[in-house]
């Protein structure tokens, strides 16, 4: 094993595995603020078949985010050393968060 190998093998994560889990507990807080916001706005003043079709949109949104999200947060709760997030669940991760603030957007305008 070489210098900087024994050097990774020993690192002690301290409290960044928490740090990761709370931000992920605010993302998902945030995604769920939007979709009740969005909701809301649909149904405001009278539905129309497209508000409704995008705020559907941004709760199924929510939904894959908050699968996501949750199984992320179990993961960094009970290891030690959590694994990495697989890039195809960082990938949705992003674009639910990506889709969720352009349906947002669209409601709004």
């Amino acid at each position: 094993m070489s210098g900087a190998d024994a050097a990774t093998a020993d690192r002690d994560p301290g409290l960044q595995p928490e740090r990761t889990r709370l931000a992920w507990r605010r993302t998902t807080l945030s995604a769920t603020v939007v979709a009740v916001l969005a909701a809301k706005t649909a149904l405001h003043g009278g539905a129309t078949p497209v508000s409704v079709l995008a705020a559907g949109l941004c709760c199924a949104l929510w939904l894959a985010f908050l699968r996501i999200a949750h199984g992320r947060i179990a993961t960094l709760a009970a290891a030690h050393r959590p694994r990495a997030l697989a890039p195809p669940l960082a990938a949705a991760a992003a674009l639910c968060t990506l889709a969720l603030a352009v349906c947002g957007a669209f409601l709004v305008l």
